[in-house]
């Protein structure tokens, strides 16, 4: 059942009714209380009120704490915020909408190669956005991420906390425009094609895409425009008269983070999780994997493959070089190129013309 269905003088039906209204006020349920529940009483009664009934909803239905919850609605809401809407794209008129279901793909090695964050990192370099010598340890970031495939949270936290000192004090639409420029040259062909053929599988059947990244939104946003996608959620960062605060909206799409604006974006949508379907490469996003009907391990890392395994989730690897690597081992596939290229060579030399002197 969407929010909008919801008649404004019926009592909530279940407790995901409950929370889609609840969500869509930021929980500002003042006037349902006194409708439905009891006469005028003071706003502060009526903020404990709808906390504890929210809490409750929140629990049973996504097995999460209130503020993780709330948490999730403030990423979400500032992801809106940062689009314009709630809808990057508009959907094709000719395709049925398949109401309630939807698609959520994480982004580094899962749609694209390598780390969006570094790639947002190296474009701000060449934006003078900072130093030269900063860029050190994003050039090792990434290595490490393509070479292992897996992401370390560590390493996710300090590149936001480095992100937010850079851009403090900046205009929007200064990393707006650079996000454009970085999709456009250094992200749009590093697409997987196995993944965007299933993104585009959901698209035809009605459903939403959303991307779901800890890269900040701004970033996500391009993207997902640029690949017709319905949303992106990503990391906020506040604004205020169009300048970055330095400060977060919600918290860093990373991990549990990603379960938590999952939550709040199905109560706002009218999404039934049974009916969705979430995409992901690392274990630290198996809480949103979890969360779904169906889960998709897509170019896993270690602890992830283990885990669809033992779970029945759909795996699919669509790396090219790295998995090489990993299969047969770097020394392997250099000998390999070696004796291919003398064969090659030896080849030439049997088909060249005999040079006849005599």
């Amino acid at each position: 059942m969407s929010p909008e269905s919801a008649a404004p003088d019926e009592f909530p039906s279940s407790a995901m009714d409950f929370l889609s209204s609840w969500t869509l006020s930021r929980g500002n349920i003042r006037s349902w209380v006194e409708e439905f529940a009891a006469p005028p009483l003071g706003e502060d009664f009526q903020r404990e009120a709808g906390e504890a009934a929210a809490e409750a909803a929140i629990s049973e239905v996504f097995g999460i704490e209130f503020d993780q919850y709330t948490s999730g609605v403030d990423s979400v809401h500032g992801s809106y915020a940062a689009a314009g809407s709630q809808r990057l794209t508009t959907p094709d008129p000719d395709i049925p909408v398949d109401a309630g279901a939807a698609a959520f793909f994480d982004v580094d090695n899962t749609l694209i190669q390598g780390s969006s964050l570094v790639q947002l990192g190296m474009g701000m370099a060449r934006g003078r956005f900072f130093r030269p010598r900063d860029v050190g340890s994003m050039v090792w970031k990434q290595a490490k991420f393509r070479l292992t495939g897996s992401e370390n949270a560590a390493d996710v936290a300090s590149g936001r906390q480095q992100a937010l000192e850079f851009i403090r004090g900046r205009d929007v639409r200064e990393l707006v425009e650079l996000a454009e420029k970085i999709v456009d040259t250094a992200m749009i062909d590093k697409v997987y094609p196995g993944t965007r053929e299933l993104a585009q599988m959901h698209l035809d059947a009605g459903q939403q895409v959303w991307l779901v990244t800890a890269t900040p939104v701004q970033l996500a946003q391009v993207l997902a425009e640029r690949l017709g996608f319905t949303g992106a959620l990503g990391t906020v960062p506040e604004t205020i008269d169009g300048r970055f605060t330095g400060r977060l909206l919600g918290d860093i799409l990373h991990g549990s983070g990603k379960k938590h604006a999952v939550a709040a974006l199905s109560a706002l949508e009218g999404l039934d999780l049974e009916r969705c379907t979430a995409y992901s490469d690392s274990a630290n996003d198996i809480p949103m994997l979890s969360m779904v009907g169906t889960a998709v391990a897509i170019n896993p890392d270690k602890t992830l493959k283990a885990e669809a395994q033992r779970r029945g989730w759909a795996v699919r690897d669509y790396r090219g070089v790295r998995r090489a690597v990993r299969t047969w081992g770097a020394p392997a596939l250099v000998t390999a190129a070696v004796s291919l290229a003398g064969v090659r060579r030896a080849r030439r030399n049997t088909s060249a013309p005999v040079n006849d002197r005599g």
